[in-house]
């Protein structure tokens, strides 16, 4: 999982950055990114995690919510938040807090399940963790409506996740008619109703996904057998990463 996030933001990466990653988990992100030889914080409220992610990495890790967690001004080239935003309890006051940590010509980058994917069972479309869930137009109009400017978005292979990249903008007039976006509710709400148990399952979807997730587990067990621990594992997995950054830069 870290070493493909790292692929979605390696071109920003080119050279030493300093990044802040909310929601870090155990902390394989960063380390990673700190293996690259980038100045990396993260804020993780699971105090396991947190605790976890300093002790074994050696991570500098703030442990609380980012609604409550001190953020300076003007101090991050990076800003990454993978899978947190649609868990939050006030998704726009998140995003208003990150916004003046970036730097000028920084990137803020956010990651959230897409409303509109048709890859899970229609039973997993809305997760009970999941207290908001958007969209591509949802997403980028609720940035700019605290002055985050998108600058693109990718969706994954399967459409499940939406990847979108922000800097700094100017923030939009407090006015909910002015960030209506027309067509919206109605093309949501049709994916949504159209994405039936039978369609789903007359499609190859469900099967492709369940071979390669079978796939992925069998190539996981493989590849982490016979570590000592976790930062052994991770040294050798992150190695290949290492290995074309430095190949890139030669280049």
């Amino acid at each position: 999982m870290a070493l493909s996030r790292f692929e979605k933001i390696g071109c920003f990466l080119s050279e030493p950055k300093k990044i802040l990653d909310v929601g870090s988990g155990g902390g394989e992100f960063l380390y990673l990114l700190k293996l690259l030889g980038h100045d990396v914080y993260g804020i993780e409220p699971n105090r396991g995690y947190a605790a976890y992610a300093i002790q074994e990495y050696d991570l500098t890790i703030e442990v609380g919510l980012v609604q409550e967690v001190p953020l300076p001004v003007d101090a991050f080239d990076v800003i990454t938040m993978w899978h947190v935003l649609e868990h939050t309890e006030d998704p726009s006051a998140v995003l208003a807090r990150l916004r003046p940590a970036l730097r000028t010509g920084g990137i803020l980058v956010v990651e959230v399940p897409n409303i509109e994917a048709t890859c899970q069972s229609p039973k997993s479309t809305f997760h009970e963790a999941h207290l908001y869930h958007f969209n591509a137009a949802t997403l980028g109009a609720l940035a700019a409506r605290v002055g985050l400017r998108e600058t693109s978005h990718t969706l994954s292979n399967d459409g499940g996740n939406i990847t979108m990249f922000f800097e700094q903008g100017v923030p939009q007039a407090n006015d909910p008619a002015g960030i209506r976006i027309p067509g919206n509710y109605e093309r949501v709400s049709s994916i949504v109703w159209n994405h039936t148990a039978l369609r789903h399952y007359l499609t190859p979807r469900p099967y492709a996904r369940a071979w390669k997730r079978m796939l992925r587990s069998l190539s996981e067990k493989c590849e982490t057998s016979g570590f000592a621990g976790a930062k052994a594992m991770l040294d050798s997995l992150y190695s290949r990463a290492l290995r074309q950054q430095r190949s890139g830069i030669a280049q």
